[in-house]
């Protein structure tokens, strides 16, 4: 099938960063988001990325000017209806992604894919939400979506080979490597990252060394581009525990069980970059 319109639902950073790389290669997107407020900011967040690429000069004024022509924003779900392919990029919660794909199938054309960007949660189960569940698949970007060149195109039982050969070349077209995965939790990339990031802490909590010794030491023993409580922060210490627990749930693996440092500065809401403060500082 032919793809020519995106529909993105989500206001986070990684549905304003897909939107991004799709508009940057010239499909259309109509992001939408619960309010017309946030809908907004997602639209001035890529003003502000394809800014700072004309400033590094790896894009010119007319790339930008075209793709954000390609762009509207809208906090009405109806008008996704038209779109070729929808991806959804909302709380990682089962509940609310499930509800969404419900009424997604109401309202997208039939010939429409709908997709998730989960990292973790099982895609079967939101496709069984649906009347086609054929046309649904994981097509999980990675943050920052923009630079990161790998997307995990996840199958569940239920997905035709026409809806995972589209994902795939959508995800090329974007400039991405496609990488067919298996629908179970973690995929591939969370499912070998977040034992190792879950470690990272454990090895804090028994004093083996500090926060910034440990990231010294996987970066400079390593060859990682940042350190497990640098990407921790960066991922968000919810988001990681939530990964960690649906990866627990599903395998029953006590690697996967969160180390309790973890939970006691969700709880705290320490989150990371997003709360401004956790293993580091960002005020």
């Amino acid at each position: 099938m032919s793809i020519t319109k995106i529909g993105i639902v989500g206001s986070g950073i990684m549905g304003s960063g897909i939107a991004q790389c799709a508009a940057l290669n010239g499909f259309e997107v109509v992001l939408r988001s619960r309010s017309r407020t946030t809908a907004d900011a997602m639209v001035a967040a890529m003003e502000k990325a394809l800014a700072r690429q004309i400033e590094k000069g790896k894009l010119t004024e007319a790339e930008r000017d075209s793709a954000l022509a390609l762009v509207r924003a809208t906090s009405d779900l109806g008008e996704l209806g038209g779109c070729d392919l929808v991806i959804e990029s909302v709380v990682e919660d089962l509940s609310v992604k499930k509800h969404l794909f419900t009424e997604l199938d109401r309202l997208c054309v039939d010939h429409a894919i709908i997709a998730t960007n989960t990292s973790t949660l099982p895609v079967v189960e939101m496709a069984m939400e649906t009347g086609r569940p054929e046309k649904v698949c994981g097509i999980h970007f990675f943050n920052p979506a923009p630079v990161m060149p790998l997307v995990e195109i996840v199958r569940p039982l239920t997905a035709s080979d026409e809806t995972i050969a589209a994902a795939s070349s959508f995800a090329e077209a974007c400039g991405k490597t496609p990488v067919e995965v298996k629908d179970r939790a973690g995929f591939v990339v969370n499912a070998l990252l977040f034992p190792y990031l879950n470690d990272a802490v454990r090895l804090l909590e028994t004093q083996v060394a500090s926060l910034e010794g440990i990231d010294t030491a996987m970066t400079g023993g390593c060859g990682f581009p940042m350190g497990p409580f640098a990407l921790l922060d960066l991922v968000g210490l919810d988001t990681t525990v939530a990964i960690l627990d649906a990866l627990y749930d599903e395998f029953r693996d006590p690697r996967y069980a969160a180390a309790p440092l973890l939970r006691r500065m969700v709880a705290a809401e320490l989150l990371g970059r997003k709360s401004g403060k956790g293993f580091y500082d960002y005020h």
